[in-house]
């Protein structure tokens, strides 16, 4: 992970045990990758251009890697569901039009 870490993780998802770093540690990548790719620039790109990762796009990361980690199963046609909107409202301002 380039900008999110297990503990900042576990803290914000409310996860004490450390029984499942590794699955953290995979979903924090994957969420990165994920935030990466919708906001069309690099973690690079984000140190130049802010100085850091915005803490908008850290939120929004880590509120991924909840959604990931509580929804590791198969998705049922019954609990598809758009993105929320505090989402959107948290990673627009920085994606690359």
């Amino acid at each position: 992970m380039k900008y999110l870490n297990i503990d900042y993780i576990k803290a914000h998802s409310r996860i004490c045990c450390d029984c499942e770093d590794g699955v953290l540690e995979r979903l924090g990548t994957s969420a990165e990758q994920v935030m990466f790719e919708l906001c069309g620039r690099t973690y690079e790109d984000f140190v130049e251009k802010y100085g850091q990762v915005p803490a908008p796009v850290v939120h929004a990361t880590l509120e991924l890697v909840e959604n990931f980690y509580q929804h590791r199963g198969p998705v049922e046609p019954t609990s598809l569901s758009l993105v929320p909107y505090n989402f959107d409202l948290l990673v627009k301002p920085y994606m690359k039009l």
